[in-house]
């Protein structure tokens, strides 16, 4: 009978505080990576300190592929260990890997660790460190196949079994020049489905999708999404191939891109780690603090309308509801430019921006038909309701038009999109609704008071 996950864990747990290590590489080499990766995390330090002395370099390396550095320190757990066992685990990851990994140590941590690996992967460790964070270079790795554009099919299988098991991929070969350039991609399906003294260069494809080395990682992520691409090559300004970025690493980015689109939205890091409600406090407080200095101008313009609402006190009633319409609309408006842009859509801003006003009008009659009905039979006074339609109206179109043009001149001037989040999109909002209604009501206080 097939074991639970949990009925695993706890077999291999209990091998290893009985100290059986027969017993725990037989259990624990079965689990999946990542499945490993995350036993890690839930043990001790002391079974820690045995799961190292039971493992091998190559296969603590693998299980520390596999490792969530964002979510876990990695260097902490590298760092409980022997020096120079650290440093053959490191030596045994994916290069793109071990980057994330070192990013995170110390200036004597990083120096210790370089000087015990061996020089040639020391040197391609501190070129990626070199690459600014989020970018292509930062994402990349330079395990992968490539081949001269004179080779033959059967030349570059022989070049893919003796390397495919360093190779983060091995399912495109790329092609290059005498230089080194990036000249063409072959895929295994195509080698598999030629003759074996086929040239290469007769069935690569020289249309290469590529993109730099410098290239923000968001830009790369959607070129990849879009072309369902499962490598991308990264290449330097003479198009000379530096690496390749694989698609789990992009599925970490458009993780994290929607992460920090969504922590905008709601005004607040939702990937906080669990820190305590003090710190949280203080890491949210001054968002807070300035949306409440912002809704002080709220404040002071109902104050300004102060005797208008003393002629006729009806008005406060329907202040909220104006308000809270017209914000809610404008999140959502906000909401869609957001993603548009993450997608790399401007060219369709123009039209994302009528269509937002288009469905502010159609919102905002219906909303206005149905509050005026209602106002007009609850106080008996269908002139409210129409002053409270128009302002529901004029609210909603100003909200949907400020959700979706803010975004795009903050994209514009270089600004995140995201920090356009979703209070101060219903901050402003406030504000602007606020004024429509009063000064729509001011027109009708005749009727109204």
């Amino acid at each position: 009978m097939k074991l639970t996950r949990n009925e695993q864990t706890d077999n291999i747990i209990n091998a290893l505080n009985k100290k059986d290590p027969e017993q725990f590489r037989d259990l624990f080499l079965k689990l999946h990576f990542y499945d490993q990766s995350q036993l890690l995390i839930l043990m001790s330090t002391q079974q820690r300190s045995l799961l190292y002395q039971y493992l091998t370099p190559k296969e603590l390396g693998d299980m520390f592929d596999e490792l969530e550095v964002n979510e876990e320190n990695g260097i902490d757990y590298l760092n409980e260990m022997p020096t120079r066992l650290a440093a053959n685990v490191l030596s045994e990851m994916y290069t793109d890997n071990t980057v994330d990994m070192l990013s995170k140590a110390s200036r004597d941590e990083l120096s210790t660790y370089l000087n015990l690996m061996p020089i040639s992967e020391n040197h391609e460790i501190r070129q990626l460190l070199n690459y600014d964070d989020k970018t292509a270079g930062a994402l990349m790795t330079t395990e992968y196949i490539a081949v001269n554009v004179g080779s033959t099919v059967g030349q570059t299988m022989q070049t893919i079994r003796q390397n495919a098991e360093n190779a983060e991929i091995i399912y495109y070969v790329y092609v290059q020049d005498d230089a080194e350039n990036l000249v063409g991609v072959v895929t295994l399906r195509d080698l598999l489905s030629n003759d074996k003294r086929a040239q290469v260069k007769e069935i690569m494809n020289s249309n290469v999708y590529r993109v730099f080395v410098d290239d923000d990682q968001e830009e790369v992520a959607q070129t990849v999404r879009e072309y369902n691409f499962l490598a991308m090559p990264v290449v330097n300004r003479a198009g000379h191939l530096l690496g390749i970025i694989t698609v789990d690493d992009i599925i970490d980015v458009i993780d994290e891109e929607s992460v920090e689109d969504y922590s905008g939205l709601a005004g607040v890091n939702v990937d906080e780690p669990d820190d305590s409600p003090w710190v949280t406090a203080l890491h949210r407080l001054p968002w807070l603090i300035t949306l409440l200095i912002l809704g002080m101008s709220t404040a002071s313009l109902i104050s300004h309308f102060e005797g208008l609402v003393s002629e006729a006190s009806v008005l406060a009633v329907f202040i909220s509801l104006i308000t809270g319409t017209a914000g809610n609309a404008g999140t959502q408006s906000l909401a869609v430019a957001v993603r548009k842009l993450s997608v790399n859509n401007s060219r369709e801003m123009g039209r994302l921006i009528r269509n937002e006003v288009v469905t502010g009008v159609l919102i905002g009659i219906v909303t206005a038909v149905v509050i005026t009905v209602i106002v007009g039979l609850w106080k008996g006074n269908f002139v409210l309701g129409m002053v409270i339609g128009f302002s529901m109206v004029a609210a909603i179109i100003v909200a949907n038009l400020a959700g979706s043009l803010i975004p795009i001149l903050m994209d514009k001037i270089g600004v995140d999109p995201a920090v356009a989040s979703g209070p101060f999109i219903s901050t402003l909002s406030d504000l602007t609704s606020v004024m429509i209604y009063f000064t729509i009501a001011r027109l009708f206080i005749v009727y109204l008071m």
